[in-house]
């Protein structure tokens, strides 16, 4: 099998440079200076085991690319450019005949629970991963990983629901190559539990992670477990992923190399003019709407991260204090009719 990781940012760059410290055929997808890095010089990958520059096939998009039947493409970018990005690929033939939205497996291995359903309108078969993997990338071609001693734990099922032998293939390869990867049944599940931790990076991204945000966090999460609980939607509960995941992933300083934040404050610090809050605050907005749940701080940390990034205001420069009062007036406005 060869990996085809699109998006090689801090969790495909990951994912992609273990897959190839082990020995398994990879193709790092990216684009800018990250590419032209990445082509030149090799994947510098950081971790606490120690730094290591990895030998990877590098390229630009699928046009570069010859298609084979035993391709796995494994989508590691941000929600809100996940349909663009497939209507690239789903057309491109293979080898052996069929378009890629017929012929490859397409894994999931993103935050948010949308990018799946985008991918089923295109691909027949997708596979959703649930990605616990803290890792940073700043700098072109570089990627740094913060888990120890495993550098991740993916949990992996068919999309919507069951496993097969291609998940249970994929599975083995990343447990060879320093990941947990259970495969699930329900996926989805998972996927619903890390939607509800995902809910504070849109305001660590906007604040920074300072102290006095619990409250804002609680609010998050009552809205969160609500809207959930009233569309009937399943989510694993906490201490099923602690004991899952248990001992073999931990989040570890890597000296030269602070974590400063989590993919949406590094959204923020590299000014990509977009955020993900749209799909992670704004998924339980959305919820919340069709269900009658009110769900103010939510709005408010999904409207004001989306001004951030479209602003290119930099990471951390509201108070948490700023933040709180805006909630509150949210939550005091009158319903709109």
């Amino acid at each position: 099998m060869r990996y085809i990781i699109i998006g090689a940012g801090a969790v495909g760059g990951t994912i992609g440079g273990r897959l190839a410290e082990n020995g398994h055929d990879v193709v790092l997808v990216a684009r800018g200076a990250h590419l032209e890095a990445l082509r030149r010089d090799g994947l510098r990958l950081i971790s606490p085991h120690g730094a290591a520059t990895v030998a990877v096939t590098a390229a630009g998009g699928p046009e570069e690319l010859d298609l084979r039947e035993d391709d796995v493409l494994v989508l590691a970018v941000k929600t809100q450019d996940t349909a663009a990005i497939l209507q690239e690929w789903a057309p491109r033939p293979v080898a052996g005949g069929g378009a890629a939205a017929d012929a490859l497996p397409l894994v999931c291995a993103q935050n948010a629970v949308e990018n799946e359903r985008i991918a089923l309108r295109l691909f027949r078969r997708v596979y959703g991963m649930c990605v616990w993997l803290p890792a940073l990338h700043l700098e072109p071609g570089t990627v740094v990983s913060h888990g120890a001693p495993l550098s991740g734990m993916l949990t992996l099922g068919r999309y919507p629901r069951g496993a097969d032998e291609t998940a249970e293939r994929i599975a083995a390869d990343l447990r060879g190559s320093m990941f947990a990867a259970p495969v699930d049944q329900n996926v989805m599940r998972w996927k619903y539990a890390k939607l509800l931790g995902n809910l504070g990076n849109a305001h660590q991204a906007i604040c920074g992670p300072v102290p006095g945000s619990q409250p804002l966090m609680e609010r998050l999460l009552a809205e969160g477990r609500a809207v959930l609980d009233a569309a009937g939607i399943a989510y694993t509960p906490p201490e099923e992923e602690r004991r899952t995941r248990g001992d073999q992933v931990n989040e570890t300083a890597v000296d030269g190399a602070d974590r400063p934040g989590g993919s949406s404050w590094q959204s923020l610090a590299k000014g990509s003019g977009s955020i993900e809050a749209d799909y992670l605050n704004g998924e339980i907005v959305l919820l919340g709407r069709l269900h009658g749940v009110p769900t103010p701080a939510n709005e408010t940390v999904r409207r004001v991260a989306g001004e951030f990034a479209r602003e290119h205001r930099p990471p951390g420069s509201m108070t948490i204090s700023a933040l709180l009062k805006l909630v509150e007036e949210e939550a005091a406005a009158p319903p709109l009719m």
